[in-house]
């Protein structure tokens, strides 16, 4: 083994342990690992930069632009709305149709972007068929992964897999429908699971039925004024921080001099002596309010519990959770300055299995939290355009469908008949694509950018040079020679096999496109030491790397679930760990016979 060989391990060692450890980012610690590869003289600057050249990255950010003029086109939403209105409050049923909806979407479009679409829907039918989320969302998210499998542009896993295939002399790459047969076995496998055993296996962990019951909110709504010797007198509703620093909620506001009048609630309103608050809090800071900032208890109007509900012409509620590659992971309330910013109030927040509701403003937020939101509607809504959240439930009917719907159905399907018909690479057919929707007004420009996942992008970008660096050190077959070692040379099925485990374990830990880039120039060498086809090694990386099911850091849609669907880590394991088996078992019986192990 050479000092580059050695090198080169080191480097993957130390990224695979950050990646791991989530202490760094994980598109930071790639862009870290390709400057590693640079400053030691492993690649050269032009081979350490061509990942941001790649025609996989150029591809897998068009993907993004294209789904996300799907996605504002109505289309998604109306056809989540009626197969949903089709499937009826039949939990099997429901099942059926969502993992088969959502598979089917991820096919031609970014997963995430499929998840967003549907869990709005799903969320909603569950609260009014009054079933438990947590029984929907976990087969809603992995049938986006499964669905996936299906076209080359249905996950980034086959994107990368085509192109480190293409780099390879005498290696043919796949075609568009390649990954379609597999793709089907692989989801039809996940939609029996779910209906036979996941479904007696998923925990009833969330209520369904109203908001306020869901999130098990024990508050209470009374009526104060504001005498003259308040503190609060001259301040704005930003500058007291209410909500942040003495945990209330002001549900409404009457003016001192317009008291038959009700105003809602907004950052620059300042108070003055006389005016009446409608407030909501749990007992103790109701009495802690009257007591610090000397407010009066109306006489006449007594505390009473509060139900949550929404009232047309007031204030309503919804649940939106932190977008997987959003601005505010880690960052509290209080840091955001989340009421000023979009002048909404934030009822509670459900955190790795717990419902919160008490000192808000200063609580961490995660990927994976879901959070209890009031406001009016139109504020409500204006979350929905904001890339840092993904609006969960508004008593859900569609957005109406653009007028331009047509033509971006037709763009996307000119485009995978282009890439399909081999008439261009697909890189240059997706580009197109994503053009078309700027050009034609489908999607803006700046919501092109915004749809776009660029720690997705750098990650990919940073990761490609290390699986060129393997494979040019030939760090890549030292270590398919040592599997094969280990394994045993007698039978290339097991040895692809001990392949698909190592790639799904890995894609529990890092994302499934590093898991991808590393694992596919391994699995390529394998197979040719063997003598053996290296695409049907590779189509069973790329299956493997789609099995993200053990754990909810394994993919992004199983942490948008995490919270709304209120699950515990356990829970992903429980049902996780027999599909992961049932598919490694689908694979090493269907994949020979699709794709035969020799030549």
């Amino acid at each position: 083994m050479s000092v580059e060989n050695i090198l080169v391990l080191i480097i993957l060692f130390i990224a695979i342990l950050l990646f791991i450890s989530e202490k760094i980012r994980a598109d930071v610690v790639a862009l870290m690992s390709m400057v590693a590869l640079l400053l030691t003289g492993i690649l050269t600057t032009e081979e350490a930069f061509s990942g941001f050249s790649s025609p996989a990255v150029i591809t897998v950010w068009s993907v993004f632009i294209v789904s996300g003029g799907i996605t504002r086109s109505g289309i998604g939403e109306q056809i989540a709305y009626w197969v949903l209105k089709v499937a009826g409050k039949s939990q099997l049923r429901l099942t059926f149709f969502i993992m088969l909806t959502v598979g089917l979407l991820s096919a031609v479009m970014n997963n995430i972007g499929a998840v967003a679409i549907l869990l709005p829907a799903v969320l909603t039918i569950s609260r009014k068929a009054n079933l438990a989320p947590s029984k929907l969302l976990i087969p809603l998210a992995w049938a986006s992964l499964m669905g996936g499998n299906m076209t080359l542009i249905g996950t980034p896993p086959n994107i990368l897999a085509s192109s480190i295939l293409s780099t390879y002399e005498n290696v043919p790459t796949f075609r568009f429908f390649d990954f379609t047969p597999m793709g089907i076995i692989v989801l039809s496998t996940g939609v029996i699971y779910m209906l036979l055993i996941g479904n007696r296996l998923l925990p009833k962990r969330t209520p369904g039925g109203e908001l306020s019951e869901r999130y098990q909110i024990q508050q209470y709504l009374t009526e104060v004024r504001i005498p003259p010797s308040s503190p609060l007198v001259g301040q704005t509703i930003r500058q007291a921080a209410i909500q942040e620093e003495h945990e209330f909620l002001i549900v409404h506001i009457h003016p001192h001099d317009r008291l038959d009048e009700m105003l809602t609630p907004y950052p620059d309103y300042t108070f003055k002596a006389g005016d009446e608050l409608h407030i909501q809090a749990d007992p103790e800071a109701i009495l802690n309010a009257t007591h610090n900032l000397q407010l009066i208890t109306i006489p006449d109007r007594k505390t009473t519990p509060l139900t949550i509900r929404e009232n047309q012409q007031t204030m309503h509620q919804t649940e939106i959770t932190l977008a997987p590659y959003g601005r505010f992971d880690g960052k509290s309330l209080m840091d955001i300055d989340f009421r000023a910013r979009f002048d909404v109030s934030v009822l509670a927040i459900r955190h790795n299995g717990r419902t919160l509701v008490s000192r808000l403003g200063k609580v961490p937020l995660h990927i994976g939290d879901s959070l209890l939101v009031q406001g009016t509607r139109e504020k409500l809504k204006q979350l929905t355009n904001n890339q840092d959240f993904i609006l969960l439930e508004m008593g859900f009917q569609p957005t109406k469908i653009s007028k331009k719907a047509p033509l971006a159905v037709l763009i996307l399907l000119g485009v995978i008949l282009i890439a399909a018909s081999g008439l261009l690479h697909i890189s240059a057919a997706m580009l197109i694509g994503a053009i078309l929707m700027v050009v034609s007004r489908i999607i803006t420009i700046d919501e092109a950018y915004q749809s776009i996942e660029w720690k997705a992008v750098f990650l990919i970008a940073s990761m490609l040079p290390m699986g060129l660096a393997m494979e040019k050190t030939g760090t890549a077959q030292i270590i398919a020679q040592s599997v094969i070692k280990l394994i045993g040379d007698q039978s290339a099925l097991a040895v692809m096999m001990g392949l698909f485990i190592l790639t799904a374990l890995l894609t529990e830990v890092i994302s499934n496109a590093a898991a991808t880039v590393l694992a596919v120039p391994i699995a390529i060498d394998a197979a040719l030491n063997l003598g053996a086809n290296p695409q049907t090694f590779v189509m069973a990386i790329v299956i493997a790397a789609s099995t993200s099911f053990l754990m909810p850091i394994g993919h992004q849609v199983n942490v948008i679930i995490f919270g709304p669907g209120g699950y515990l880590f356990k829970d992903y394991t429980k049902v996780g760990i027999w599909l992961n088996l049932i598919l490694l078992l689908m694979t090493m019986i269907f994949l020979p016979l699709i794709w035969p192990l020799y030549p």
